[in-house]
């Protein structure tokens, strides 16, 4: 099967080849399609609509004449036009004039269509539908600084640029290019991931229904705001990644890609295969030239023209399978990874996507988010691999769900927490997480509020009595996150606010809360509130994050886990030349208690503690001296020839790193 897969990759890729002159050609039509302009002021345009009977163009610049200005039928469903310069060479299509694709249907009706290449597009307040702006500034912004080396150890901060504001409104990309990007670099996060870029014009989506392609979306600000804010994040070394949608697209037909031309089968397949029974969006038809033209140009076009890093690649488990995964559980078992239920032709499009961007620029990163566990998707083209360099391990935040929903305190069994933050595939890349956006939104609940519920309304003010509910919550917020960051992958995320264990939920304005923003913000000032427990949890996400930047244990080997024992509730690891210890027992402290250290061959060896979830910095207890040191010695514990005592060990809040 891998074979055959891998042969139909090599022969689309050398068919780009024979046929449109390379990869590096095809991949860059979006300066070519959709509506670009020329040195000398000339505007060049080309759209491919293969169900079109005729296509023109109609805008501000032509009175909206829909019968002036029409395009060329070419070969293969394409069409062309080319307007010249006028006699001042001031290109006929000013900068910020409003076009439209007029098409021509088989049945004669006039549709009136945003290209499915446009740049910019707006919606009036008065107006449902957006409209496509021509953009072409006589100076567009200049990247300054270049993009980051590609880093070792990724630590990821999920963000979403029109909630990063305490306010309840839309935030602007001024606003997290000032205000946000130094909080994530203070934070000690070396990427962030964007989502909701690419334009989409039912804001509540979340980003995920896609309108235009090549829009940014125009409601944080223009193209220029966006490329500055990118900059500025490289100039902090911070690494930049889109979440990219790629899997499906939205119904929207005025002003989306959906009938672009009039029939259904334009970019999509036709009939049910192109719709997504549960998301109410369009399919790609992955095996149509045209539509891998179409999105091969759009992630290259992120990259060259914003300095995009890499993407994360949205839906893939839709992707990957006919059933889109809908209605099917993921065992592990070969047979649900190989067969003809398998959508050969979107795998082979991921196999090209990331070989294009490997090849072209290969210090760019790619992720999938695929909840079944395909085997390889995270290993070169070259073996036959999907190609991406990491996939999110997304049964940890179920199980963390699950374990605080479902269990007592001392029925969580440690094997099984174990197990679910090492089971990875063998020699593929994971990022873990304790949760992203998804535990975020409306009808679910982040960690935080899951562990500390309506407690969180009164109680986390410093000068309120430390409950026992508010005091459980925030020990085990920071147990559950450090553990997960330090023995869960190759990489870490966090969605932001919930570094801090933000309050409630997160709920776009619709109709069914009054559009409201109240839910849609994310209150970054309850950090600063020295009065709120809030700051405690930002501290230690800072400091978690700022350790595994001194000792990069995100970039080492996986762990050696040498515990887990059932009924002390203790995990035990060494990752990194670190010894990471955490009891999770609900009630029960322990003395003197003989651990395995983090380099067995060498008999006597001093460690300190360097993380201590129990400092007062970190809303703790202050039970631990942090000027004790523990020393190795040869003593056998847990099948190792040497060990170390440590003196104390305080329930449920005690995890140390030594070094």
């Amino acid at each position: 099967c891998t074979y055959m897969l891998y042969s139909l990759f090599y022969n689309r890729l050398k068919n780009i080849e024979e046929n449109e002159g390379g990869l590096d050609k095809f991949s860059k039509s979006y300066k070519t399609f959709g509506v670009n302009q020329f040195v000398d002021g000339g505007i060049y345009c080309k759209e491919w609509a293969p169900g079109a009977e005729a296509v023109f163009l109609a805008g501000d610049f032509n009175g909206w004449n829909p019968f002036s200005h029409p395009y060329k039928k070419m070969e293969y469903g394409k069409w062309e036009l080319f307007i010249p310069p006028g006699q001042d060479g001031y290109p006929p299509v000013p900068h910020g004039s409003k076009l439209k694709v007029v098409i021509r249907a088989q049945n004669g009706e006039l549709l009136y269509r945003i290209s499915p290449w446009a740049r910019y597009v707006v919606r009036d307040e008065d107006k449902v539908n957006y409209d496509w702006v021509h953009w072409n500034p006589p100076q567009s912004y200049i990247h300054k600084h270049p993009s980051p080396k590609r880093l070792k150890s990724l630590r990821i901060y999920e963000s979403h640029v029109g909630i990063a504001s305490p306010e309840g409104k839309v935030a602007s990309y001024k606003n997290f290019t000032y205000n946000v990007l130094p909080r994530i670099k203070d934070l000690g996060y070396n990427c962030v991931q964007l989502m909701a870029i690419m334009e989409h014009a039912y804001y509540a989506s979340f980003g995920y229904q896609v309108t235009s392609f090549f829009a940014a979306s125009s409601r944080y600000g223009t193209p220029d705001d966006l490329k500055e804010m990118i900059d500025v994040a490289h100039s902090m070394g911070i690494t930049v990644l889109l979440d990219v949608v790629h899997s499906h697209a939205s119904k929207n037909s005025e002003d989306g890609l959906n009938k672009f031309d009039g029939t259904d089968s334009c970019f999509f397949h036709s009939g049910h295969r192109g719709n997504h029974q549960l998301w109410d969006s369009r399919l790609f038809d992955y095996a149509n030239w045209e539509v891998l033209r179409f999105l091969l140009s759009n992630l290259r076009m992120w990259i060259e023209d914003y300095r995009f890093d890499g993407f994360r690649f949205d839906g893939v488990t839709s992707m990957l399978y006919h059933h889109h995964g809908i209605g099917t559980g993921f065992s592990g078992d070969y047979n649900e990874y190989f067969g003809l239920h398998v959508d050969e032709d979107a795998l082979c499009y991921l196999m090209l996507a990331n070989h294009m961007i490997k090849f072209l620029h290969p210090e760019c990163i790619t992720i999938a988010e695929d909840v079944s566990g395909m085997p390889a998707l995270c290993r070169p083209v070259a073996e036959g691999g999907g190609g991406f360099d990491y996939r999110l391990a997304m049964a940890i935040p179920d199980k963390w769900i699950q374990i605080i929903k479902e269990l007592k305190d001392e029925d969580w069994n440690m094997g099984n927490i174990v197990h679910t933050l090492t089971n990875r595939r063998y020699e593929e890349k994971y990022i873990a997480y304790a949760e992203s956006h998804d535990q975020a939104l409306v009808g679910d609940k982040t960690l935080a509020f899951r562990l500390m519920d309506a407690e969180m309304y009164t109680n986390m003010s410093v000068l309120s009595p430390l409950t026992p509910v508010i005091d459980r919550g925030i020990q085990l917020h920071k147990m559950i996150r450090l553990i997960t960051h330090a023995l869960g992958g190759e990489s870490y995320l966090n969605f932001m606010g919930n570094e801090f264990g933000h309050p409630e939920w997160l709920d776009f304005p619709r109709r069914g809360n009054n559009e409201s923003y109240h839910y849609a913000r994310r209150q970054f000032n309850l950090t600063e509130d020295h009065l709120l427990r809030y700051r405690f949890l930002n501290a230690f996400d800072r400091d978690m994050n700022k350790w595994e930047e001194k000792f990069g244990w995100l970039a080492s080997p996986p762990a050696y886990v040498s515990e887990k024992h059932e009924s002390n509730k203790v995990i035990a690891f060494e990752r990194a030349g670190l010894i990471f210890i955490f009891n999770f027992h609900p009630y029960q402290s322990y003395v003197d208690y003989r651990v395995v250290p983090g380099n067995s061959l060498i008999v006597i060896f001093k460690y300190e503690i360097l993380l201590d979830s129990d400092a007062a910095e970190y809303g703790g207890h202050q039970r631990l001296d942090h000027s004790t040191e523990y020393f190795s010695e040869e003593y056998p514990h847990n099948y190792r020839p040497n060990s170390l005592m440590v003196s104390k060990m305080i329930f449920f809040f005690f995890h140390s790193t030594f070094s």
